[in-house]
């Protein structure tokens, strides 16, 4: 008979401090009490998913620092296969992977839109927004390959500061108000696509109106997309907003 296929009481606890390591704690399915027992003669069968698991968890691993959540908060499974897409694309587009080496992500999320279509909403750190700006359209080309039938729009992290109390000496970052932050959200939503308008109507309710007219010169690649750039503005800032081109006037 060839070798023992058995796995050995320290091989066990050898995958145990690994995925202890990537959990913060052994998940209970590896506690020791539901492992078989190699000193009891154990078939060897539960090996190959070890071995298996521990690759996939690897390449997530490796993929975790293409996501930096706050406070330390674990990144979601939706998260997670968002930061592994920027991996892939790092380590297998050569267009983009020198541009990509120094990038992260803080968060991701999926949102409804129209029907069944669906976008993907992702938040980079407002230090790298110009970083990210220069390879926008590429990148979101290659993701939206990615998250096939789901667009793709790349937003900043911005954060509100309340007001100073009156007589405080600390003054509040422009960039830090509310309409500052959502002007920033809202040029972040739309690009490449540039403002060239704003109007806002009130109805007979007080309902406000607010329509957006956008560059004409970017309506090939944005025109598909204006469904989206109203439900991400509204999942964001809580506000409805319509988005047009501006109608041409005959010379």
């Amino acid at each position: 008979m060839g070798p023992s296929l058995r796995p050995s009481p320290a091989h066990f606890r050898r995958h145990q401090r690994y995925i202890r390591a990537l959990h913060g704690s052994t998940p209970s399915w590896l506690s020791p009490s539901l492992l078989p027992n190699p000193s009891a003669g154990a078939s060897a069968s539960l090996l190959p998913r070890l071995v298996a698991f521990r690759a996939r968890e690897g390449r997530m691993y490796t993929a975790r620092k293409k996501i930096q959540k706050e406070k330390g908060l674990e990144p979601s499974e939706f998260e997670d296969s968002v930061a592994q897409a920027f991996f892939d694309l790092e380590n297998g587009n050569q267009e983009l992977k020198s541009e990509l080496k120094d990038l992260y992500i803080n968060n991701a999320v999926q949102i409804d839109v129209a029907g069944n279509r669906k976008a993907v909403v992702i938040h980079v750190p407002y230090r790298l927004r110009k970083a990210f700006k220069k390879i926008h359209v590429r990148l979101v080309r290659e993701l939206e390959k990615k998250f096939s039938g789901k667009d793709v729009v790349i937003v900043a992290t911005r954060r509100i500061v309340r007001p100073p109390k009156k007589g405080s000496a600390v003054q509040r970052p422009r960039t830090r108000t509310l309409t500052a932050v959502h002007d920033g959200v809202l040029e972040d939503v739309v690009y490449p696509a540039e403002i060239v308008g704003k109007r806002i109507r009130y109805r007979l309710d007080g309902a406000k109106v607010i329509k957006i007219f956008l560059d004409p010169k970017e309506r090939n690649n944005t025109e598909y997309k204006l469904e989206t750039f109203s439900a991400v503005y509204r999942r964001l800032c809580g506000k409805d907003v319509a988005f047009e081109y501006p109608v041409a006037e005959n010379a």
